[in-house]
């Protein structure tokens, strides 16, 4: 078999998953039990046809495969890879190239370059900032979180980069008490740890109180490190960085912002109000594969300070060239040396989306979540429980009835919302209450979509209500 015959395989196999999306549910249709066993052989001794693998490999993983690139797929804040990144990725896996360093590819390193000048533009961050293209918003997260614990510590006399943390000055971190769970995962990456940390109130929709980040702020010495957040995970709520930001910058503290989704509010004259002053964080993280829909795995890394970025990340050896004046080396700003060329996947989706186009899957997501929360909140005994501000819905199920009851009535036509495999929505706790958590975030999900989708929750709920 050719080249050219494999690869054109793979496309019509590809694009006949895609296609078949109209008439498959949203769920797999085995379990992992079921995919294992699918899996399951020894190795073989001799090898197989390539056609033949490629048909197996199908053939094997498709009764397991999650349709997370369909239209009503509301589970966790998830892109819907689309097809002109998925195009360019195809690309990227073709061209096998090693984007470690600019002298190895520099077609990777050029366009890693020119989309994180775009990145900046549209997301309306400081234009000197540096830009690290990692795997998604947990890295992107751990990668910032680096930087700053290097120019904190650095600030007090400490080279931690050099010396590690064993007799450092310690670092006070003043985190909302409802930061995302990746978050305290970088923490304890990072050796600050996931639990020595001053977690600060938050109010009813998970946003940091200013009035508690204020008293911890007065009472904090030495290096700090505040870590605020753009988009909570279950009610999209951005925290007040025009009052924050200014607060921890009376104790020098190096200010992130999580934004793995919320981040791309900034991308819409229509909702960058909810990220007011957020520029003037040192840090920011954030996803391609949520709003922008590029394919896995895309993330970003974006610091202020590009020297304290790069003390952090770079990765120097004698066989490894120097960039020269006015070059980028990417390595200089990830954790990985040998990693996929992802910068291509985002330049394609930025180039073929532009501005407008960018602004669109915004403006269309958040559309979307007020049509499911308006249609939703009109039937007796669903209520909404945050303010949809940006494409985040958490559902209450049974309102009015004791807190037991209404949490068993939930998490049933949670589940039965995921047998009937119409769409998929997923269950979560929030402030002690069982809720159904809905996520908008594909190209696809239009306002229609969405009517539909409240359609058929209703009638779950009335089907397990009267049940």
């Amino acid at each position: 078999m050719t080249t050219e015959t494999l690869f054109s395989n793979a496309a019509r196999l590809a694009s006949r998953f895609r296609e078949s999306a109209s008439g498959r549910p949203h769920r797999p249709l085995q379990d992992y039990a079921d995919a294992v066993r699918a899996f399951s052989e020894d190795l073989p001794d001799r090898g197989t046809d390539m056609e033949e693998v490629l048909e197996l490999l199908v053939e094997k993983a498709d009764p397991g495969l999650h349709l997370m690139t369909g239209p009503r797929f509301f589970g966790w804040v998830i892109g819907g890879s689309h097809p002109m990144g998925v195009a360019a990725d195809f690309l990227t896996s073709a061209w096998g190239q090693n984007a470690g360093n600019h002298t190895a590819s520099p077609a990777a390193a050029a366009a890693e370059l020119i989309a994180a000048r775009w990145l900046l533009d549209v997301l309306s961050l400081p234009r000197g900032c540096s830009v690290g293209f990692v795997t998604g918003a947990t890295v992107a997260n751990f990668t910032c979180l680096a930087a700053a614990r290097g120019e904190v510590l650095r600030n007090a006399g400490w080279d931690c980069d050099a010396d590690g943390l064993f007799g450092a000055p310690p670092i006070t971190v003043l985190i909302g008490d409802d930061a995302h769970t990746t978050v305290f995962s970088a923490l304890q990456f990072l050796g600050l740890g996931h639990d020595r940390v001053v977690r600060v109130a938050t109010d009813d929709q998970g946003r940091i109180d200013n009035a508690s980040f204020a008293r911890s702020v007065a009472r904090v010495d030495g290096p700090v490190i505040a870590i605020l957040q753009a988009g909570q995970i279950n009610t999209g709520a951005f925290d007040d960085f025009a009052t924050l930001i200014p607060l921890a910058r009376e104790k020098n503290a190096w200010v992130h912002v999580d934004g793995a989704f919320g981040l791309w509010a900034a991308a819409s004259p229509r909702t960058r109000h909810l990220a007011r002053d957020i520029g003037d964080a040192d840090s920011w993280a954030t996803d391609g594969h949520k709003w922008l829909q590029t394919p896995y795995d895309s993330g970003y890394a974006i610091v202020r300070k590009e020297e304290a970025h790069r003390r952090a990340m770079t990765i120097a050896a004698s066989y490894l060239p120097l960039a020269g004046e006015g070059e980028r080396d990417p390595s200089h700003y990830v954790p990985e040396l040998s990693r996929r060329a992802r910068g291509f996947a985002t330049w394609a989706m930025m180039k073929h989306l532009g501005r407008d186009g960018i602004a669109a899957l915004v403006e269309n997501a958040c559309d979307a979540a007020a049509v499911l929360a308006d249609r939703l909140s009109t039937e007796p005994g669903i209520a909404i429980a945050n303010k949809v501000v940006l494409n985040q819905v958490v559902v209450r199920f049974g309102s009015g009835l004791p807190q037991e009851e209404g949490d068993r009535l939930t998490k049933r036509t949670v589940s039965r919302l995921q047998q009937e495999g119409s769409i998929f929505a997923g269950a979560a706790t929030w402030r002690g209450r069982q809720v159904m958590r809905l996520s908008v975030c594909n190209y696809q999900t239009t306002a229609a979509e969405a009517a539909n989708a409240a359609r058929t929750i209703i009638e779950a709920y009335r089907a397990e209500k009267i049940g």
